[in-house]
């Protein structure tokens, strides 16, 4: 993951605030002490915090490769390094005049948009030459104007995922737009800043030139390693769903037969001469009787109250009385 070291923090003069009489009291947590009259910021709390943010673009990149973030920072320190860092991660941004509304109001915005490329449209296909010199000067000018503040998010066609600000005071209507629609807003607070509305606090110089180019450096970073971790994902997914072998229906019967094996089993077991009085399917006799003639080895029709069918050679109690009481008379 992208990230930024103490030293790289020292060297780009990060800690360095405004004057003393200048500090916003809502910055207090973030300043270390006091310097020649200079505000000096803690850089640990700043590391640790602008690691947070640099996760958060990540991981929000990550999420969906229609994610897109917004880069902002219109004052002369910022205006090269945000237009290179977002053009670098193929993002949008602002780098000369906030347009009041132009996220709150956007679909205005758009039609500007769509002005300024009918505009260079026209230049393309010849119309230009059918319009008078005075005329074509004023289309000029005003196409230089809608480049100047629109060239930057000409092909977004959506409201962006974040925000990311150098300077909260002078981007200050940017904050309080994205706050309303409830887009999160990373930004970089100096000393003379307040932090309220920002969702991801940077404290640090807003002010110079090599930590301005420090920060939307590695929240460019942030954003392409994010890009390469969602289309990583979406190659392993589609890799994986190529792999996964197709069932067929014969192999989906299969393991109907081991049931039915094993099925059998009982009923093998419940007929073995052991039990005999409880017939081949396990089952009570159906009255003691019954289960007396069962005791002496009936079979399962005398169990299941048929006729009183008996072993061959054996001969109940009453046929030998009958036998002895003959054998007298004889």
């Amino acid at each position: 993951m992208a990230s930024v070291t103490m030293k790289e923090l020292l060297e780009a003069g990060v800690h360095f605030g405004h004057q003393v009489r200048r500090w916003n009291p809502k910055m207090k947590d973030y300043i270390f002490g006091e310097r020649n009259g200079i505000n000096i910021i803690d850089l640990q709390k700043t590391q640790r915090m602008f690691r947070d943010a640099i996760g958060y673009v990540t991981n929000l990149m990550g999420e969906d490769r229609g994610r897109n973030l917004l880069f902002v920072g219109t004052k002369r320190q910022a205006q090269d390094a945000i237009r290179e860092e977002a053009t670098r991660a193929n993002q949008f941004y602002i780098n000369q005049r906030w347009l009041g509304g132009l996220l709150t109001n956007f679909q205005t915005v758009q039609k500007s948009i769509k002005r300024m490329r009918d505009l260079e449209s026209m230049q393309t296909d010849g119309r230009y030459e059918m319009l008078t010199k005075k005329e074509r000067i004023k289309l000029d000018r005003e196409r230089e104007t809608l480049e100047k503040n629109l060239s930057g998010i000409k092909n977004m066609t959506r409201l962006p995922d974040a925000i990311f600000i150098i300077d909260v005071r002078k981007e200050e209507i940017a904050v309080q737009e994205a706050n309303r629609l409830g887009i999160p807003v990373i930004a970089v607070v100096d000393t003379n800043c307040s932090p309220d509305g920002v969702d991801y606090v940077i404290p640090g110089n807003d002010d110079a030139l090599r930590a301005v180019r420090l920060f939307a450096s590695r929240i460019a970073d942030a954003v392409i390693e994010g890009q390469q971790m969602q289309s990583k994902g979406a190659d392993e997914e589609a890799t994986e769903t190529a792999s996964v072998p197709a069932t067929t229906p014969t192999e989906t019967a299969q393991p109907a037969a081991p049931a039915e094996a094993t099925a059998v089993t009982p009923e093998i077991q419940m007929s073995s001469p052991g039990n005999q009085g409880f017939g081949k399917t396990g089952q009570q006799p159906d009255s003691v009787g019954e289960h007396t003639q069962a005791g002496f080895g009936a079979p399962v029709a005398g169990a299941t109250g048929g006729g009183e069918a008996q072993m061959p050679g054996s001969t109940s109690p009453e046929q030998s009385k009958d036998a002895e009481t003959v054998g007298v008379a004889s």
